[in-house]
């Protein structure tokens, strides 16, 4: 056994997971220049270069590939075996890095990682907002965030919040200068604040509830977004029309800094789920995860009886 190139092997992981010597270098808190010291005696123990380095990019060559391949899911497996026995003893500890889409961010992560902070202070929550689906497996993470109808079936899921709805609001002022959409149709005479899908480059078309049918609206506007929250300060400043879900506007609509429109329209989404890979339920969950789970279903529960901006 090679005992050095061992202990090199999560440098190389971590540089192909991040896709750079410096971002990589920042995430194992050691400077560039040893994570690239790292790389290259790796690559002259194995006899073949394991990254294709451009000016601008770091890419896996095959050998690389093939290494990440074998090793990253035998380090990952090691590391939460590791967390594990730390737990027996102890406090849970550890990195814990969850991959969850920007909406979860404020309404079932942020008043976790706080309390977190506070109950459990070895364990480091590593965050990652991302819009569309990811290979958390292939990119190191411990578990994801999104809503459940986009979980694949060979995950786990655990639930974080209860269903809730997707509502359209406005401003008083918007409507009191644009008037009130009394049916689906008016919505395209008003302005619509857009919402922009970042992998797929197309514009989120509203799914709302007509009569009883599903139906599909594609709406225009003046301005277009990537993330709920600018969506709904934008409303709250009187632009347009946003379609949000109603957790993040709860205070707003309650204190009447926004008003729903066509609230008989609004359908109901299957609410946020915290989900890992089926292999990780065979044993022992890793401490620093379900410290994670049990900390965000209290505050659930919690939130559930006590209205505010978020659930």
């Amino acid at each position: 056994m090679d005992r050095d190139l061992l202990t090199h092997l999560p440098v190389i992981v971590a540089v192909a997971r991040r896709g750079g010597f410096a971002l990589a270098a920042a995430e194992l808190g050691m400077s560039p220049s040893a994570v690239s010291h790292a790389v290259r005696l790796v690559e002259e123990r194995i006899g073949q270069p394991l990254f294709a380095r451009t000016t601008r990019s770091v890419s896996l060559t095959e050998a690389g590939k093939a290494l990440v391949e074998t090793t990253g899911p035998a380090l990952q497996d090691i590391a939460e075996r590791m967390d594990r026995i730390r737990g027996v003893k102890g406090r849970p500890s550890g990195l814990l890095r969850i991959n969850a889409s920007n909406i979860a961010i404020p309404l079932a992560v942020t008043p976790v990682v706080a309390a977190m902070a506070e109950r459990y202070p070895d364990v480091t929550v590593e965050v990652f907002a991302e819009q569309g689906l990811v290979d958390i497996v292939g990119e190191g993470f411990d578990a994801g965030i999104r809503l459940g109808e986009m979980i694949a079936q060979d995950m786990v899921a655990v639930r974080l919040t209860p269903p809730f709805k997707a509502v359209v609001v406005a401003s008083p002022a918007y409507i009191g200068k644009h008037g009130r959409p009394r049916v689906v149709a008016d919505l395209a005479r008003h302005n619509c604040i857009g919402y922009r899908l970042v992998r797929s480059g197309g514009l989120y078309r509203w799914d709302l509830n007509e009569n009883g049918k599903d139906v599909v609206v594609e709406t225009r506007g003046t301005a277009v977004v990537t993330d709920s929250l600018a969506a709904t300060d934008l409303a709250l400043a009187g632009v347009g029309l946003a379609y949000v879900f109603e957790p993040l506007v709860r205070a707003d609509l309650a204190a009447g800094r926004l008003v729903q429109i066509l609230p008989k329209t609004a359908i109901e989404e299957p609410g946020l789920f915290l989900y890992f890979p089926r292999r990780a339920s065979m044993a022992p969950m890793a401490p620093k995860l379900r410290a994670f789970i049990d900390t965000a279903q209290e505050i659930g529960r919690a939130s559930m009886r006590t209205p505010g901006r978020v659930a």
